[in-house]
């Protein structure tokens, strides 16, 4: 394998774009994350792209904010514009956790250290490049940018806030994946089209000042959503918007969406189509090193592209619609999926990477078996307007073949470098049970988990039932927990067969909205029924762009406009929490109160029986929704998810 130089990366510095012989720059894009040259890392893909339109483009890692702002300086102007980006994952997010504490690391700095991303990073940004540079065009995109694109409840400031376009300076917005609208951004800037008219470029975001006239285009329906300052005023009518608002980002015939902002106007030009295989492809295959930049070769490992270093990302996009994620509002409820060709000649660049010691830690994608899936009649997913195409029922014209993904596995095994290929990302379980997914082949569906479970994972599968009560797994928008029971059916049923001694590991989520203290009861007596015992949990956490978020904000729900209750106090959350301990001393007193008080001595009866517990050993669960870490894998959040497959579990069924 040859030896990279410096100049096989992106240059950073002055330096490095004079060893390119540079005298200025086309595109300047500036980064929350430190510089990964690698397709799961957002900042990178999106410069890689820039250059292969043939512009000559520098990048600006996690640029310090609280010196003397030359980080912002010192690469000059651009001849067309600044590029900003939060990095990988909202910043919010990156920063704190659900309980608002500061975080102790950030995966995307070397050594995990913290401090070198601020808050709200993309406003931050582009607001110093707006105040240094007023006449220069600043571009905002990445999740951040893209899931605040409309008033947003955030949750950190506990704020309702207008679209980041106003809160940022920035001058246009692309919102979902960048490779469409960049491509047409660029092609009508070479053609010598001001910036200031690009006003009809599809999955782009800009402002209208009072007076301006509307861009007409003939093709595109237009639909007017709540304004901001109704928004600030009216919870309900701002928990309508999200409605519109999911159901045109999902549609393939998306209407444009104006929203009124202070004197402004918002405009929300309609998404492009689902990328083409030929157009991931092309994604995926440029000239990246895989490596972070040299710069940090002294600083210490990065600790997200240690977890994604040896993955490889086989698709886009989810058609599950869970109202807690926002991978669809991201990446779109299409699935885009890479030509089995093209994975293949990653495998081998991965296969021959000079570290490697043939073991793929992932092939997978945000839902690892959606690969290939698609509507049977393309004219009936035209006119949808479902967020989901699995809930409440599998749609029939969904074909859920796990086929070409069990092909695929066996493709990649077949390397003679690969000795072992984990699948690491989320697996829809519910899709593998015959009784959910009543259109698809049965024998299939068995080949597909057989294969996963004797080749695929070590010791553990990871899936997530997410809740056992039917009332909040259908806000959720996911099936009844009775067919977890059926898939743990099918997966004892092989582990006998196959004699694998696997473990299955259930993820739960607490504090969801509809979820009650009598669901959390429920949901740890079930657990326990079936063996497992919780010792760490996650509760909900608020991000924009999502139906649970709207809710937990407006406390209606936003396609029926009904009340709908959520735990938000911290006395509320930290009661729900304490059922999953319903083993610890210090919570049984309060249990038993609890449940007496509510007449459920059904449930009291199976989580503190006057017996005492024998044959237990602890179960350690995480739950899997901050929404913003699982939306995986994404060029924006690929790398994350590697800290859960990091988790050491062990689980034993309760002696009968």
């Amino acid at each position: 394998m040859k030896m990279n130089k410096l100049t096989d990366w992106l240059p950073t510095t002055n330096k490095e774009v004079k060893i390119r012989g540079w005298k200025e720059l086309d595109v300047i894009l500036f980064s929350g994350d430190a510089y990964v040259d690698h397709p799961s890392f957002g900042p990178a893909v999106i410069g890689r792209i820039l250059e292969s339109y043939g512009l000559k483009v520098a990048i600006v890692p996690q640029p310090s904010v609280n010196d003397n702002l030359q980080d912002f300086t010192k690469l000059g102007i651009p001849k067309l514009f600044f590029a900003v980006t939060g990095g990988c994952m909202d910043p919010m997010v990156s920063n704190y956790t659900a309980s608002k504490r500061r975080r102790d690391k950030d995966a995307y700095t070397p050594n995990g250290d913290k401090g070198f991303r601020p808050d709200y990073a993309t406003s931050v940004y582009s607001k110093i490049l707006k105040e240094k540079f007023p006449d220069v065009p600043v571009l905002i995109g990445g999740i951040e940018a893209s899931l605040r694109r409309v008033t947003h409840y955030d949750y950190w400031s506990d704020k309702l806030m207008p679209t980041i376009l106003e809160t940022s300076k920035a001058d246009m917005l692309v919102y979902g994946m960048g490779e469409q609208p960049l491509r047409e951004i660029v092609e009508l800037l070479q053609k010598g089209v001001p910036f200031s008219s690009l006003t009809t470029v599809k999955q782009t975001a800009f402002l209208l000042n009072k007076g301006e006239a509307i861009p007409k285009n003939k093709n595109w329906e237009d639909i007017e959503i709540q304004s901001h300052e109704v928004c600030l005023k009216d919870k309900k009518k701002f928990a309508s918007n999200f409605k519109t608002i999911e159901q045109e980002s999902n549609k393939l015939r998306a209407k444009r969406i104006f929203q009124d902002v202070n004197t402004r106007k918002l405009v929300i030009n309609p998404p492009f189509p689902t990328m083409l295989e030929e157009e991931i492809d092309a994604s995926f295959e440029l000239p990246y090193t895989r490596l972070p930049h040299p710069k940090y070769n002294k600083r210490g490992p990065i600790p997200a592209f240690e977890m994604i270093k040896f993955s490889i990302n086989i698709h886009r996009g989810c058609f599950g619609g869970c109202s807690f994620c926002t991978i669809s509002a991201h990446q779109g409820k299409f699935i885009a999926s890479r030509s089995k060709e093209s994975v293949l000649r990653e495998v081998d660049k991965v296969a021959n990477m000079p570290d490697f010691k043939g073991y793929l830690s992932d092939i997978g994608g945000p839902s690892a078996n959606m690969y290939k899936m698609q509507g049977k009649v393309q004219s009936i997913c035209d006119k949808c307007v479902a967020p989901s195409c699995i809930s409440p029922v599998i749609c029939s014209n969904l074909d859920t073949s796990h086929k070409p993904l069990t092909e695929l596995y066996q493709a990649v095994d077949s390397h003679p470098k690969i000795k072992k290929s984990f699948i690491g990302s989320g697996i829809r379980h519910d899709m593998l049970v015959p009784e959910f997914n009543k259109n698809a082949d049965p024998k299939e569906l068995d080949d597909y988990t057989e294969e996963v479970m004797t080749k695929h994972i070590s010791g553990r599968l990871k899936v997530a039932p997410e809740h056992t009560s039917d009332p909040v797994l259908k806000l959720m928008r996911k099936p009844s927990f009775k067919y977890f029971h059926k898939f743990k059916e099918r997966f004892d049923k092989i582990n006998i067969k196959k004699n694998l001694k696997l473990q299955l590991i259930p993820y739960f989520i607490s504090n969801h909205p509809a979820c009650e203290v009598e669901d959390m009861a429920n949901l740890a007596a079930e657990t326990k029924d079936m063996g497992f015992q919780l010792e760490q949990v996650q509760g909900f956490t608020p991000t924009p762009m999502t139906v649970a978020t709207v809710i937990y904000y407006s406390g209606y729900h936003p396609y029926t406009l009904k009340p709908t209750k959520t735990p938000k106090s911290r006395k509320e959350k930290e009661e729900q929490h304490r059922f999953f301990f319903w083993y610890k001393k210090e919570n049984k007193d309060w249990i038993r109160k609890t449940l007496n008080k509510v007449g459920r001595q059904d449930l009291l009866n199976v989580l503190l029986p006057e017996t005492k517990e024998k044959g237990w050993k602890s179960v350690n669960l995480k739950a899997v929704k901050n929404t913003f870490d699982d939306a995986i894998p994404s060029y924006e959040s690929n790398a994350s998810k590697g800290s859960r497959r990091k988790k050491k579990y062990k689980s034993k069924r309760k002696r009968r």
